[in-house]
């Protein structure tokens, strides 16, 4: 399976899948592995099929304002939304991994109606009790997926803004937790806050971090 060329039909991939006689196929991703601090988020998502989104992609290769246009639309449009969140603590006690698959089974969980079908974005199923296709890069193959992966990456920036109201010296509403020069020298400055992955590589040798790292970035 390959991805398509930009600007391709993503809902091709949809429609073989309803073509098999799944009607209500969730697309599930993340947004969050890689940040030094902040919760791991995921979507899931069940578009309706009657009524196509236009637009939708990788929520990487989109805008802030396409993301948060999209984000709207598929709230407004989706048959349901569904999310999950894995806080800091948890990700330090179990690994981002397990942290994110973990987010994915919520957001799952949290949908209504319930799925007949997952679309995974990544090389790893969840543990869910629904038939799924885990799908390397989903979120450039399936509009379900990109879906998920707008919804899953504009919630995250919402709370990293909300975060950053409460830890303003980060300077989270702008790198919204991931390792930029200007984190580090902040981390170097001030040490660790309560949300803070302080098992992670970049994290762990700062003041109020662990002694070694454990989760990994």
């Amino acid at each position: 399976m390959t991805a398509p060329a930009d600007g391709a039909d993503l809902w091709e991939f949809d429609r073989g899948v309803y073509a098999r006689g799944h009607d209500f196929i969730a697309g599930v991703d993340e947004a969050g592995r890689g940040p030094l601090a902040g919760p791991v988020v995921s979507a899931a998502v069940i578009l309706n099929r009657d009524t196509p989104i236009a637009g939708l992609a990788d929520s990487k290769k989109l805008s802030p304002r396409k993301r948060e246009s999209l984000f709207a639309e598929i709230y407004a449009r989706a048959v349901a939304v569904g999310i999950g969140i894995v806080d800091a603590l948890e990700i330090d006690r179990i690994n981002i991994l397990r942290a994110a698959l973990c987010s994915m089974a919520m957001a799952v969980a949290n949908l209504r109606p319930r799925p007949d079908w997952l679309l995974i974005d990544g090389p790893f199923g969840i543990p869910a009790e629904f038939p799924q296709t885990a799908i390397p890069k989903g979120d450039g193959l399936s509009a379900s997926i990109a879906a998920a992966s707008i919804v899953a990456k504009v919630s995250r920036d919402h709370l990293m803004a909300r975060y950053h109201d409460d830890y303003p010296q980060f300077g989270f509403s702008r790198h919204k937790g991931y390792p930029t020069q200007a984190h580090r020298d902040a981390l170097r400055q001030y040490g660790c806050c309560p949300i803070h992955r302080r098992s992670f590589n970049g994290v762990w040798p700062f003041p109020g971090a662990a002694t070694q790292p454990g989760g990994g970035s």
